[in-house]
């Protein structure tokens, strides 16, 4: 368990993939079996289907589709050999330049990882707000993402995997600590960090874990089967944000238009410098 006592304080500085949408009352979907769900961008067609193993996702995204929720957003966030981003309602008609990233309908969606769906290629993901604020990686409500990633090698896997297992545990004691009853931990720990007690700063995080040493050994650890790292291996992905944000659907037609959408030009925020828009948004029944 070295690995997360190494972390400590650091671990709440986590940032990923973000999207600030306050959580609010979940609302009741009409549930679908097997949807595909279209996609037409000014770069071309994208086919998407949901996976039926994450229903509230699916549900979810099926309703803001058939509300048209998503015809005129942009894709706002674009980064080449990572993921491009869309879902924020503030980027319909938004001013060139302006930052985006922080809209959602005002609710959040419980997380639903499942080992079996993995960051590869053309995986769609939900995006979320990152950091110790929510512990639970609940899910942006309408914030997603399509992966484009790279390809990893399988030799990096299981010690990717390994290190999730150690980062798991590190979150469940960040998590632990910002608990009220726990407040003088922390307040211990932020004076250790601030006066540069890097000694003093380890031996204290490493009491507070021994404190729930029983409940860190029952954390459940994660591993890649030959098919998933034979997928990564080839066509690529992005592996490193596997059962931290949640898979609900894979592109199965238009992996070529993603493809022309990764490589746009971009501001300092990622933003494409030409809008990449979502002119509309169409389910198959």
């Amino acid at each position: 368990m070295k690995l997360y006592y190494k972390i400590g304080i650091v671990a709440m500085l986590l940032i990923g993939i973000v999207a600030f949408a306050m959580p609010g009352k979940k609302k009741t979907v009409q549930k679908m079996e097997n949807p595909i769900v279209t996609f037409e961008t000014n770069f071309g067609v994208i086919k998407i289907k949901l996976y039926n193993e994450t229903p509230l996702h699916r549900d979810n995204f099926l309703k803001l589709a058939e509300e048209h929720y998503y015809d005129s957003l942009l894709f706002h966030r674009v980064i080449d050999k990572f993921m491009v981003q869309a879902g924020d309602p503030k980027s319909k008609n938004a001013e060139k330049g302006a930052m985006l990233g922080t809209g959602g309908p005002g609710y959040t969606i419980p997380a639903e990882f499942n080992p079996n769906f993995i960051h590869k290629k053309g995986a769609l993901a939900a995006a979320r707000l990152g950091g110790p604020q929510n512990p639970n990686k609940e899910s942006s409500g309408s914030q997603f993402y399509i992966v484009v990633g790279q390809p990893v090698p399988a030799t990096q896997l299981d010690a990717m995997a390994a290190n999730k297992a150690e980062q798991a545990k590190a979150e469940f004691i960040q998590t632990q600590l910002y608990k009220p009853e726990n407040k003088t931990y922390l307040n211990e720990l932020i004076q250790l960090q601030q006066t540069g007690d890097r000694q003093g700063f380890m031996a204290k995080w490493q009491e507070f874990g021994e404190i729930y040493k029983d409940s860190l050994s029952a954390i459940k650890t994660f591993s890649y089967t030959e098919e998933q790292k034979q997928i990564y291996s080839t066509i690529g992905g992005t592996p490193h944000l596997d059962m931290d944000y949640t898979v609900f659907g894979e592109v199965v037609e238009g992996l070529d238009v993603v493809d022309k959408i990764a490589v746009v030009a971009t501001d300092r925020n990622n933003r494409p410098l030409e809008d990449v828009i979502i002119t509309k948004v169409s389910v198959e029944k």
